[in-house]
């Protein structure tokens, strides 16, 4: 069963791989910390998402229900994607870079569904799938593809990279993003 497990994971860790992640590494659920004041910060609204996104607080849950809903799964796969910026204030090249990060999580939502019967995708920031999201008007458009912002579940990136082992900073003149599958 451990040798099962053992190439299941592999296998996941080479989907991601073949997905476009630049980097990835295992977390133990139970390692993980979830932080109030990362959702102060969405309270402050700085990206423009909160209480406008489906993706993001306070539609994600409150922290207690994240929290549940990550102990469903025993390990999360980090993984990130790391892209080359004009110059380190190249603002349009970091929009173009997340949109690119979204594409990454798509695929390897596609990839991972047939071998995963229960797992969740947690992205950047928000969805940006729609053009304008219906939240909360109206359900959302695409839940099966809806990939839950990562900051909003209340992790410090860079606590998460430490603990996957993985960079945070991958040199001058880049911008790296983080997603989480956990399963």
């Amino acid at each position: 069963l451990f040798g099962e497990k053992m190439m299941k994971t592999e296998k996941i860790k080479e989907i991601a791989v073949r997905s476009g992640a630049y980097e990835v590494g295992l977390i133990d659920t139970g390692d993980l910390v979830f932080h109030d004041e990362i959702r102060k910060i969405c309270e402050g609204n700085s990206c423009r998402n909160y209480n406008a996104s489906w993706a993001c607080p306070p539609a994600v849950g409150t922290l207690e229900e994240c929290r549940e809903r990550v102990a469903r799964y025993g390990r999360m796969l980090l993984f990130t994607a790391c892209y080359p910026l004009g110059s380190s204030f190249d603002f349009n090249g970091m929009i173009t870079a997340m949109k690119e990060f979204k594409k990454v999580s798509d695929q390897l939502h596609a990839n991972v569904e047939p071998v995963l019967s229960d797992f969740l995708i947690l992205s950047n920031e928000g969805c940006g799938r729609c053009k304008k999201c219906t939240y909360p008007d109206a359900p959302c458009r695409f839940p099966d593809m809806l990939h839950h912002s990562i900051e909003g579940y209340g992790f410090i990136v860079s606590e998460l990279a430490k603990l996957a082992g993985v960079r945070y900073h991958n040199g001058e003149n880049t911008v790296t993003y983080f997603g989480g599958l956990l399963f």
